[in-house]
């Protein structure tokens, strides 16, 4: 996961080394959802009967190819073509290595709590992708080869990896008959309101996401800090917040982490709004670290309330339906920036855009919740 953000703070050094637009590096970003959606509805769920490690060590081996095409083929063309088989591989591995740790916790820890491995997985999940771009921010500002020295870093450490799941034991016993399908989306025929609440809910916080693992190093250079360790520590700041929310938080009744996460989420984007137009690198930071945290939590509370509005036996396609929203959120409103600057819109206009339609979508998910209000 550390790798599939790691470009984030190398973003802006691609686009003043090849003189390419703002909008053809969202254009590069939005490959990776690209990547992810395929996968998730290919593959994300092939592993509850082909086995955990069938699947992991392939996704592991495409992020391994993905870092070496960063590496050999650094042009535009090829760092979109990374970028979706880096999105190939998370949308392969993050279900099934979630599913993996919750299982190897019952084999080692037979009747204890299921807490440990779901904290384990949201720092895994969420963390990780915070920790990329901050190492990747170091090892640029430090490093004379800025571009090549955070890719084979990472490179060392998939291959470490691999050969460590090389040595867990498999959890789930393969089952030859079942025919493959795609995972399929289920939306819950007498919850539709609340459903398509959350899916836009979903969408709306994937965007903020989306904003700090593409165009946050332009707007940080913007307003006077260029550094690669700050664009690190902007993205560290979401993902870590929004990790830090789901673990502190996830124990709240469903109805109040939607709440508690559309009102953070919506404080964090004013905030990050103000602070570009104040040119104040502090304000951009705390409002990234509220909009984080927020959307950590109403992750957590669309996903829980998509899973308990779904039948028993369509839990699976029903969450799936809820990252289908999101990665597309992760994808859209960033093009939409970059297509913006494309047509002679300021950085600053852009975000604006973006924070307003963020607002608005998060208003209306609130509004439809409150008139159909989850019980959970």
């Amino acid at each position: 996961m550390a790798f599939s953000a790691a470009p984030t703070p190398m973003w802006s050094l691609y686009r003043e080394r090849d003189h390419f637009s703002t909008m053809m590096v969202t254009v590069a970003f939005a490959a990776y959802s690209i990547g992810v959606v395929i996968s998730i509805f290919l593959a994300g769920h092939v592993s509850d009967w082909r086995g955990r490690r069938r699947i992991l060590l392939p996704a592991i081996l495409l992020q391994t190819v993905s870092a070496v095409l960063f590496l050999a083929w650094p042009d535009l063309p090829g760092l979109i073509v990374a970028r979706v088989v880096s999105g190939l591989s998370v949308g392969m591995a993050t279900a099934t290595a979630t599913a993996y740790l919750a299982e190897l916790n019952a084999v080692i820890r037979p009747g204890s709590s299921h807490n440990r491995p779901t904290l384990v997985a949201t720092a895994a999940n969420l963390g990780g992708i915070g920790l990329g771009p901050l190492l990747a921010g170091v090892l640029v500002q430090y490093a004379d080869a800025k571009l090549t020295v955070p890719f084979v870093v990472f490179l060392v450490l998939l291959v470490l990896s691999l050969v460590g799941l090389w040595l867990v034991p498999e959890t789930v016993r393969v089952r030859q008959a079942r025919a493959y399908r795609p995972q399929r989306v289920v939306v819950p025929s007498h919850a539709r309101l609340r459903y398509f609440a959350v899916a836009g809910a979903s969408f709306g916080l994937f965007a903020i996401l989306g904003l700090f693992t593409s165009l946050a190093p332009s707007f940080l250079a913007a307003i006077g800090q260029p550094s690669p360790v700050v664009a690190g520590v902007a993205a560290f700041l979401v993902f870590g917040g929004a990790a830090v929310a789901q673990m502190g938080l996830g124990r709240l009744t469903l109805q109040r982490q939607l709440a508690v996460g559309f009102w953070m989420t919506a404080v964090g984007v004013l905030v990050l709004a103000a602070g570009v137009l104040a040119a104040s690198t502090p304000g951009f930071l705390v409002g990234g670290l509220v909009a984080g945290s927020g959307s950590g939590i109403l992750l957590k509370g669309a996903l829980g309330t998509a899973a308990m509005l779904a039948p028993a036996g369509a839990r699976g396609e029903a969450i799936a339906g809820i990252f289908l929203a999101g990665y597309v959120g992760l994808a859209l409103p960033v093009l939409g920036m970059g297509v913006a600057t494309g047509l002679g819109a300021s950085l600053d206009a852009s975000l604006i855009g973006l924070a307003a339609f963020v607002l608005v979508v998060v208003a209306a998910a609130a509004a439809m919740l409150r008139r159909n209000p989850v019980t959970g």
